[in-house]
């Protein structure tokens, strides 16, 4: 059951993406909003009280409902966690973006492409030059990637029904809108929550990466570098891509007038418009790879 929800719920992403239009994720971050109104008086316990009554009665509903239709029919069960899947991954999210980005740089519609990237990333782009583009595109396919397809993917595979799927979403969206600012302490436990749950998908999807890749390039970054970037598990997963690609990624970007400087993560060339279909293609076979995965496990628990 849980490796044919996952290739249905990928298969009709790719024919009907959601995108920006999940209403179901627009309701949840208005409730989100009015919990951080309600609640948040600075202080971290109620941060924390804050993520419990926002995650666990959404994971208590999406559970009862799952086992509830078992009872019924286990294909009621199987239709349900598709559902739950089709609305919290996401490969169409990052991938629809990544293509417009790297078909306008082709065509030689810069200003196009910096336009999408802008849109995408909500980062200042008018000053990027072209490698500075595929760089940062490269980045943020990485980052989507792991967000909407992985690490969803993990915690579904890991907890019963659709469970897994929903509470890693949530607390992910969460902590980006409630951990963003390191001096919140109202946001504290949320981007803590969103760490913890992080550690073992960030890791294995990097492993991932390295085995469908230049693995020696992409242990190699991942030991070497990862530790240079602000936050360790986005150093690890940027690292472990770069390595795989033998691309550099990292490195200062002109943006608003000025140079940010950023650490230089990967060994190789230099990002091109050409990165971007081997990162396209490194997401892909990382996810079969997954998937094969899941169906060894699926076939192991069956046979034991």
């Amino acid at each position: 059951m849980t490796l044919i929800s996952l290739i249905v719920a990928l298969a009709l992403e790719q024919l009907r993406p959601l995108g920006n239009r999940n209403r179901v994720w627009r309701v949840f971050t208005r409730y989100a909003n009015h919990l951080e109104r309600t609640l948040n008086a600075g202080y971290n316990r109620h941060g924390v009280l804050a993520w419990v009554v926002a995650v666990l009665p959404v994971v208590a509903v999406v559970m009862a409902v799952y086992y509830a239709l078992y009872q019924a029919s286990p294909l009621f069960a199987l239709l349900w966690n598709i559902l739950v899947l089709y609305l919290t991954m996401g490969f169409r999210h990052f991938s629809g973006s990544f293509s417009e980005i790297a078909l306008a740089l082709g065509e030689g519609r810069d200003f196009d492409a910096r336009k999408e990237l802008a849109r995408w990333t909500n980062q200042p782009t008018s000053e990027l030059s072209i490698e500075e583009v595929s760089r940062l595109a490269i980045e943020q396919g990485v980052l989507d990637s792991y967000r909407h397809v992985f690490g969803t993917m993990f915690w579904f595979v890991l907890l019963p029904g659709p469970a897994g799927a929903v509470l890693y979403r949530a607390t992910q969206m969460l902590a980006q809108k409630w951990g963003a600012r390191d001096d919140d302490l109202f946001g504290h436990f949320s981007r803590r929550a969103g760490e913890w749950l992080d550690w073992i998908p960030v890791r294995l999807t990097a492993a991932s990466f390295a085995v469908m890749g230049d693995f020696e390039d992409a242990v190699y970054c991942w030991r070497s570098q990862a530790k240079t970037w602000g936050n360790y598990a986005t150093g690890i997963l940027l690292a472990s891509a770069a390595g795989a690609l033998g691309v550099k990624l990292g490195d200062p970007l002109r943006q608003d007038y000025t140079v940010k400087y950023r650490p230089e993560l990967g060994v190789g060339d230099d990002a091109d418009p050409n990165y971007l279909k081997s990162a396209v293609g490194l997401v892909w076979r990382t996810v079969l790879l997954w998937l094969f995965v899941v169906l060894l496990i699926s076939v192991i628990s069956f046979f034991g």
